[in-house]
């Protein structure tokens, strides 16, 4: 047998968890008696488990992959073709709708993107176990390859602190990959991460039930968390019967989208001080205080411009608002508190769409389920922008920090401006598909970060008109499902695909 699955290319493997997980929707769609839903699920889990067993049997012949580049290949086609089979169900089961918007909903959850594109009521309960739990697995996806793929090759941001030379090209670092093919690494390190990812998963589910949200939409809640998908069987936390109690356990599980260092490092009496001087961490840090203490003093401007008294008992409700939620959107998960729409009716100031846009194009930690630029990488941009400012003060003066603090003032930060550069391309790429099917340049300009960000619900907080993503065109809807497939994967890495120079590195 374990043969038989070494064998097996990543997309048929993914194929068969993703054919085993549509049996859990189907036997809590039968207990609770929607008997449709259960059979829908039941019978596409039956029909894609002979069909992935028929394809695995068909590669038992093929050369086992050794190339690690191959499994980024691998992977894109994994995030391209992958929904078409999850999809399936979700559109069985929903019934009055088409296809390509089961499809384009597949591809959010898959990436963590967590777009919505049908009415929370319209679903049934086994369907929301269903959106969930692809967003949870494709968050576990991304832990896994990140570590076990994008690691050794540079890539994913681990190219900021990477050891490599800058020289015009991509440099490999084939040295990891010697001691275990890349299948071997994905199947140690899946085996290695699945009880951390399930554990923490567990822990915050039983916190949200606690703190009195219902079991299905708290575990739901929690998937989204530890995955940063934002899904919500109730359209977000605001209705989910938490209150403060569940706010603040999700809040504790965000740290887990700051820095990788969180679940990779193990726990000893030494880890909170790691913690402490990890630079992701600090970034983060900072990023929430200085901006909740904006928002804050903003709503009590307002409050005061508006020439009433600042009510004592609204103060901490706005600030708890403006941390949840600043951080919320910083790791991409895009949940907003229940304390924010109270802080809005406390100073009758509108949504800050622009710095929120900001916040999820700065994004999480490297190699988290976090979308956006990622914070090593700004910090990478802001050690160096403070470096040459020093420089011009004191032209011969020698910086500190050690042989990695240099290595991220110079090589790291020529890196990360190039991602930035190509980040914003694609981005304007996305903006001038999406204008050309009829979108304003808002609409577009918050779609395009959206998608590429993997913040789905960032279209229904910033515009003035929340945006209906099944609305759209199907060509939009194609724009946007292919920008999600970019956000997730990142410029970079398609860029080594379809560099052939990097192919024979």
């Amino acid at each position: 047998m374990r043969t038989y699955l070494s064998r097996l290319p990543l997309f048929v493997v993914l194929m068969g968890l993703g054919a085993l997980a549509m049996m859990a929707p189907a036997l809590v769609a039968t207990a609770l008696d929607d008997h449709l839903t259960g059979r829908v699920f039941f019978y596409a889990s039956l029909l894609f488990l002979i069909l992935t067993i028929l394809i695995g049997f068909a590669c038992q012949t093929l050369l086992p992959v050794t190339s690690p580049r191959a499994h980024l290949a691998g992977l894109l086609v994994a995030y391209i073709a992958l929904p078409v089979m999850l999809a399936f169900p979700l559109a069985e089961a929903v019934g009055n709708t088409r296809y390509i918007n089961a499809y384009l909903d597949m591809i959010s959850a898959l990436t963590t993107t967590g777009a919505s594109l049908f009415d929370p009521d319209r679903l049934a309960p086994g369907v929301h176990l269903w959106r969930g739990l692809v967003g949870w697995l494709g968050g576990f996806l991304i832990w896994v390859t990140a570590v076990a793929v994008l690691a050794p090759l540079n890539l994913g941001g681990y190219e900021v602190t990477s050891e490599a030379r800058v020289s015009g090209r991509v440099m490999v670092s084939t040295g990891q990959m010697q001691a275990a093919t890349p299948a071997e690494r994905i199947r140690r390190h899946a085996t290695r991460l699945a009880p951390i990812y399930m554990i923490l998963t567990f822990i915050l589910w039983l916190g949200l039930i606690l703190s009195g949200e219902a079991p299905l939409a708290g575990l739901i809640h929690a998937m989204s968390t530890l995955s940063t998908s934002g899904i919500s069987p109730l359209g977000g936390i605001e209705g989910g019967g938490g209150g403060f109690a569940g706010e603040v356990v999700i809040f504790l599980f965000f740290l887990f989208a700051l820095s990788r260092r969180t679940f990779t490092s193990g726990c000893s009496m030494e880890t909170p001080r790691y913690l402490a001087r990890d630079r992701e961490i600090r970034l983060a840090v900072l990023a929430v205080v200085g901006l909740s203490v904006l928002l804050f003093s903003r709503h009590w401007l307002g409050v005061l411009e508006g020439g009433e008294t600042a009510s004592p008992q609204g103060a901490p409700a706005a600030l708890w608002g403006s941390v949840f939620t600043v951080l919320s959107f910083l790791t991409t998960t895009g949940f907003v508190s229940d304390s924010w729409a109270d802080a809005h009716a406390w100073s009758g100031l509108p949504t800050p769409g622009l710095l929120l846009m900001g916040l999820v194009l700065t994004g999480g930690g490297v190699a988290t389920t976090a979308g956006g630029i990622k914070l090593l990488r700004v910090y990478a941009l802001y050690k160096h922008g403070t470096r040459e400012m020093g420089r011009l003060i004191h032209p011969n003066s020698v910086a500190g920090a050690g042989r990695l603090g240099r290595r991220i003032r110079r090589e790291g930060a020529y890196i990360a401006w190039i991602f930035f550069m190509l980040f914003i391309l694609a981005m304007a790429v996305v903006m001038v598909a999406l204008a050309l099917t009829g979108l304003s340049f808002q609409s577009s300009l918050v779609l395009a970060i959206s998608a590429l960000t993997t913040t789905g619900p960032l279209a229904e907080m910033v515009a003035e008109t929340p945006i209906s993503y099944i609305r759209l065109t199907d060509t939009a809807k194609l724009i946007l499902a292919g920008a999600m497939i970019v956000g997730r994967l990142e410029t970079l890495v398609l860029l080594a695909l379809i560099n052939p120079g990097y192919w024979r590195a």
